[in-house]
């Protein structure tokens, strides 16, 4: 929860860092680095045939390709249902018939307060993709055993990915 006044010690276009004052045990006073963020949406989408729609994402924070379900940043006040969709278009090139909310959760509480927003996307039709000038994205489709086999060898290890693959698992055993 944001804390007034703000003491905001970087603006971005996609978060601010925060610098705040915080009592620590003992009577002293510390000081924390909050990245405060719009949040994000991450899109689980099965296609008809069973298969899930994954993109390989180029991630340059981590120097490597990533295995994922699409995702994005919500513009500011933007509805994340309305993010999902506009991501699953840009993205992967599809549109969704259905999308359902698997619910949200907190991407690294430890430093930011990034709410991710997991949707499930079904009755799929193609439309054309519009990556951004930065992204190097290649949609994939793959079997859920298969999956799941990636999953278990490390090859899937974003941590938006899992967790939204995990709740589409507990709520659609």
């Amino acid at each position: 929860m944001p804390h007034e006044p703000r003491d905001i010690v970087l603006r971005t276009h996609v978060f601010d860092v925060e610098r705040m004052t915080i009592p620590l045990r003992g009577g002293e006073m510390g000081e924390r680095h909050i990245v405060r963020h719009p949040g994000a949406v991450c899109v689980m989408a099965i296609r008809s045939d069973g298969r899930l729609v994954t993109i390989r994402n180029r991630r340059i924070a981590v120097d490597a390709w990533l295995h994922e379900f699409c995702a994005g940043k919500l513009e500011r006040g933007e509805d994340p249902a309305d993010a999902a969709r506009r991501e699953l278009e840009e993205e992967t090139g599809h549109t969704a018939g259905h999308l359902a909310s698997l619910g949200t959760f907190y991407t690294s509480p430890g430093f930011t307060d990034e709410r991710m927003h997991a949707f499930l996307a079904t009755d799929l039709a193609p439309c054309p993709t519009r990556l951004e000038a930065d992204e190097r994205i290649e949609v994939h489709f793959v079997e859920q055993a298969l999956f799941e086999r990636m999953i278990a060898a490390g090859h899937v290890c974003d941590g938006k990915t899992l967790a939204t693959y995990m709740r589409w698992r507990v709520m659609h055993p």
